[in-house]
């Protein structure tokens, strides 16, 4: 079955047309893979692979999946084999169907978001997404979330190659379905996030008051603590709060922190 499941997607090629922009980039220059797969190699094992932890690296110039580790196959029920073989298309092949179409529209986002950068900024990208993986005998819904950022950047700015580092969470999340967000720090020092819920083009700018503000929120500093340190008014601290929430197009203060934690501050 595998080798019929595995010809059936060598022949399809069904998802990689989705990431067709990515494959028509302009590469410039050399890479050495075989140091940068001992490097992950190393990363792997200094961090300790723990069960429902995946370090994985996509490899734009031909969509293969360049490295891959942890215990991807009892989570996807999906051998090691196919992901050396089709990785793009295994990967696309074991997420959840009602995630795809929102899947698809993320890389799409990523993808221009990430060439209208400067190469600086570029350098500071990173995106995150959480979505449901189904196993393939099984067919049991596991959660996962993923932290995101190029690893190989050529010298023309153009996007090589990624590192993933996912984990399996334990309880669903609260979102329904496939969530994201971006963010990139702006030549002009300006932290800008990008989730789901905000309009593609739309960048959220702070001022300076604003992200000090943020640094003490996420510190857990509550309003009364955050006026006396920057010795200014409860209302003060309170009008910035509620800026920042309008921003950040969050609901809630629990969805605020949240957002907020994406920023590593």
């Amino acid at each position: 079955m595998d080798r019929v499941l595995l010809k059936d997607l060598k022949k399809q090629d069904k998802y990689t047309k989705f990431f067709k922009e990515w494959k028509e980039q302009e590469f410039c220059g050399k890479v050495d893979e075989q140091k940068l797969k001992d490097e992950l190699a190393i990363l792997s094992k200094t961090i300790g692979m723990k069960e429902g932890l995946v370090i994985a690296c996509f490899d734009y110039r031909n969509l293969s999946l360049a490295f891959f580790t942890g215990n991807v196959e009892e989570l996807t029920g999906y051998p090691e084999s196919m992901f050396r073989n089709k990785g793009m298309e295994t990967s696309m092949t074991m997420i959840h169907p009602e995630d795809r179409p929102e899947l698809f529209r993320f890389q799409q986002v990523v993808f221009e978001s990430f060439h209208k950068l400067s190469i600086n900024e570029r350098h500071t990208f990173e995106f995150s997404y959480t979505t449901r993986w189904v196993h393939r005998s099984t067919h049991e819904v596991i959660w996962m979330t993923s932290k995101v950022r190029p690893y190989v950047i050529d010298e023309a700015g153009n996007f090589i190659m990624d590192l993933h580092i996912i984990v399996q969470l334990l309880n669903p999340p609260k979102t329904k379905n496939y969530d994201w967000n971006y963010t990139y720090s702006s030549d002009s020092g300006e932290k800008i996030f990008v989730s789901k819920s905000s309009p593609v083009d739309k960048a959220v700018k702070m001022t300076a008051k604003e992200r000090q503000i943020v640094g003490f929120i996420l510190e857990g500093k509550e309003s009364k603590e955050i006026s006396k340190v920057l010795n200014i008014s409860v209302n003060t601290v309170a009008t910035h709060r509620k800026n920042i929430f309008r921003k950040l197009g969050a609901k809630n203060v629990g969805e605020m922190v949240k957002i907020l934690a994406s920023y590593d501050f």
